[in-house]
């Protein structure tokens, strides 16, 4: 048969879905399994949103919309960038994408050609990095270790910018981490990025996800003179527990913008009106949900850190965002729990599934092999139960 294109050697499957897809092939089979491993928020959005999504079926047009969005949709997210402290955007200057993951392949599309350097901090997120190596990028990763709470230095940074560095992609707060980078340490990184002509795509999605009464801190807010070069990318997935209705947003200087909204018009086309009317229901309606949610996922951090606390030789940089902590197990490892080996974090896991029916998923899928992520969105009853057996199969480690 006719061979497929060269870049899909390079294209691998989501590590995160694949562990996921595992665990509920188990539970299918009868298996008593939590799953730590997939970062779906477990909530749903307001009464509104689904009133918004049924007015508009009722009234469908059935006629194609615009590739960068409808005004309405653009005109809320341009709200919500308000919101944020983001002045001055224009609807020339933003686009809608099929969530986030799709304009983040598209911007990295508009940007690089192949052999152009991407710096991505590890701990990354998977599709950060397997949409750059699709591209046919250069990664240079700095190695961001539990030591320094999983974040980027800037005399990191300064060291891997070079002549061919096209892209910084900057993730506060962070997957898989959950850490969230003060307004000092987001000033010493901007303090580097003026210095150099690159482009960064501030991947902002859990902005609405920050605990402990602390701001937000971007490079916007301390160094406004990297407009014309940043792309902040947003989405509705996790705020507002709608990662199935697909609606992710960018705003970026005009050119870049236009060029999304270019490679929309050669893919998707556009969102569907359903959906545009229930995102603009989302970001203009009540907000109490998602304020909600956030103050209960900071008390199912502090219940995970609890946990963390109980097991020695683990320890844990306290995330203050996100609903992710990324423990360090490497205590673990040339351990054994009962016949089986511990070697490396890809073990542990995959033990830790087998025998107490809990999947998280391994470090080495974002970077640092000595961690492993666990996503605490699940119920209250079911994080309980998990962090007991994570407990327990860490105390039987000998």
């Amino acid at each position: 048969m006719p061979q497929l294109a060269e870049r899909m050697s390079r294209a691998v499957p989501s590590a995160i879905m694949q562990v996921a897809e595992k665990a509920k092939k188990l539970k299918a089979q009868g298996r008593d399994i939590i799953s730590f491993s997939i970062g779906v928020p477990n909530f749903l959005p307001g009464e509104h949103v689904y009133a918004a999504a049924r007015e508009s079926l009722a009234r469908d047009s059935g006629q194609y919309g615009s590739n960068r969005g409808p005004d309405a949709l653009l005109d809320a997210y341009l709200l919500h960038l308000k919101r944020n402290g983001f002045e001055g955007y224009e609807r020339r200057h933003v686009c809608t994408g099929v969530g986030a993951k799709h304009i983040i392949f598209n911007a990295m599309y508009a940007i690089l050609e192949e052999g152009d350097e991407v710096i991505l901090p590890a701990p990354y997120w998977t599709s950060h990095i397997d949409i750059a190596r699709i591209l046919g990028a250069e990664i240079k990763v700095p190695y961001c270790g539990a030591d320094q709470d999983y974040k980027l230095r800037p005399e990191q940074l300064r060291a891997l910018i070079g002549p061919k560095t096209r892209l910084l992609v900057f993730n506060n707060p962070s997957n898989p981490t959950g850490m969230v980078y003060t307004q000092a340490e987001v000033r010493a990184l901007g303090d580097v990025l003026v210095e150099h002509d690159l482009w960064i795509l501030s991947d902002d999605i859990y902005n609405q996800m920050i605990f402990d009464g602390l701001p937000w801190a971007h490079l916007l807010h301390t160094h406004p003179q990297l407009r014309d070069r940043i792309i902040l990318l947003d989405s509705l997935s996790k705020t507002y527990g709608m990662p199935g209705w697909r609606v992710g947003f960018a705003a970026a200087p005009e050119a870049m913008a236009q060029a999304l909204v270019t490679l929309n018009s050669n893919a998707i086309t556009n969102l569907p009106e359903v959906v545009n009317a229930a995102a603009v229901a989302a970001l203009t309606g009540p907000q109490d949900i998602p304020e909600r949610m956030c103050r209960e996922f900071a008390g199912k951090r502090d219940e995970v850190m609890a946990t963390f606390a109980r097991i020695p030789g683990l320890s844990c940089p306290r995330p203050q965002g996100a609903f992710y902590a990324f423990p360090d197990i490497s205590f673990a490892f040339g351990k054994r729990h009962g016949d089986t080996l511990i070697g490396n974090d890809v073990d542990f896991c995959n033990a830790l599934l087998d025998a107490e029916g809990v999947a998280c998923v391994p470090g080495s899928a974002f970077g640092e092999p000595k961690g492993l992520r666990i996503s605490y969105t699940c119920k209250p009853a079911e994080l309980t139960e998990g962090l007991r057996r994570f407990e327990a199969f860490c105390k039987a480690l000998a």
